[in-house]
């Protein structure tokens, strides 16, 4: 029991942090998110693609000092479809994905505690109740397993994290000198 509570301790803990990080970067203002979508502010490419990095070197060193045990759930591209319709409904509609309409609630922002929290009420009820019919159709539909691409390559982890990070990293460069 001890060993949940930690581990519930742990991932509130890292999201507040994440949380403060978003808001710190400016991405849970509404501004900041539209003009990324007009491609006129790249804040929000530069945090998340700097948190892919992070994440991805961090949770790779944490499994190999046996911290964690990494499962990759298995995917479709019925479920990317379908993942990627709502986010992009309620993306288009409010201006929030999920992680930075968290931090505008945080902040107290009315139209993120108003519409964004009723969206993902609304939308994960949603999706719970019509789960059940789209569970043996379109979520199968393209079915990939739960393939990495150090598993497709058969090689070592670090054989592709390094060579990723590294073409993030000249990513997040070039946009920073390139003014954006």
């Amino acid at each position: 029991m001890k060993t949940k509570k930690m581990k519930l301790f742990w991932g509130l803990l890292f999201g507040m942090i994440f949380g403060f990080l978003l808001q710190k970067g400016g991405v849970t203002k509404y501004d900041v998110i539209i003009n990324q979508l007009l491609l006129t502010d790249f804040t929000v490419v530069k945090i998340m693609l700097s948190a892919v990095v992070t994440g991805m070197i961090g949770l790779y060193i944490m499994q190999e000092l046996g911290w964690i045990s990494l499962r990759p759930k298995a995917g479709s591209w019925g479920k990317n479809a379908i993942g990627g319709l709502i986010f992009g409904v309620g993306f288009a509609l409010l201006g929030y994905c999920p992680g930075t309409i968290a931090g505008a609630i945080g902040n107290g922002y009315l139209d993120a505690v108003t519409a964004g929290l009723v969206g993902i009420i609304f939308g994960s009820w949603l999706f719970a109740t019509i789960y059940p019919g789209l569970k043996e159709g379109i979520l199968k539909k393209g079915y990939f397993g739960n393939n990495t691409l150090p598993l497709i390559f058969r090689v070592n982890n670090w054989v592709v994290i390094i060579p990723m990070a590294i073409i993030i990293v000249a990513i997040l460069y070039l946009i920073e000198h390139a003014g954006f």
